[in-house]
């Protein structure tokens, strides 16, 4: 894959983000600004085939709730909620929540062969196989 290929996947088009209900269409720049962001995370599926839409529940409440619905290729349709009285971080922590998601998603979809060393149960330093207590013949 090229270069700009590759940059190309890792970007997210803009009309991939649905911004919905509890939203103003002056905020629309920022909730895109700070969803594009997913890009490098959603390099695996052609940009196209991705949807995100992102609403906004009990605005102006103790608790405003971000919903974010992601669909992508393959997977079941992934769902980030975040709580905050401020939009702005709420719209962050969905995103990480969601970031979370994918790359359970992707880590679970792995061969074993292929992931991380840091993912296993044994500590470094520990062998591989328990001692065998080998009666002397």
């Amino acid at each position: 894959m090229s270069k700009s290929e590759n940059e190309e996947r890792n970007n997210l088009p803009e009309n991939a983000i649905r911004v919905g209900a509890g939203f103003v269409a002056k905020e629309r720049p920022h909730v895109v600004e700070t969803l594009s962001t997913l890009g490098p995370h959603l390099g695996k599926w052609d940009p196209h085939d991705v949807k995100i839409d992102v609403s906004l529940h009990d605005r102006g409440g103790k608790e405003q709730r971000v919903i974010l619905r992601t669909i992508l290729p393959g997977l079941t349709p992934l769902v980030a909620v975040a709580e905050n009285p401020d939009v702005t971080h709420a719209l962050s922590d969905a995103k990480r929540e969601l970031i979370r998601q994918i790359e359970h998603q992707k880590s679970a979809r792995e061969p074993m062969n292929n992931r991380r060393l840091s993912a296993t149960i044994r500590h470094p330093g520990t062998a591989a196989r328990p001692e065998t207590n080998e009666l002397a013949t």
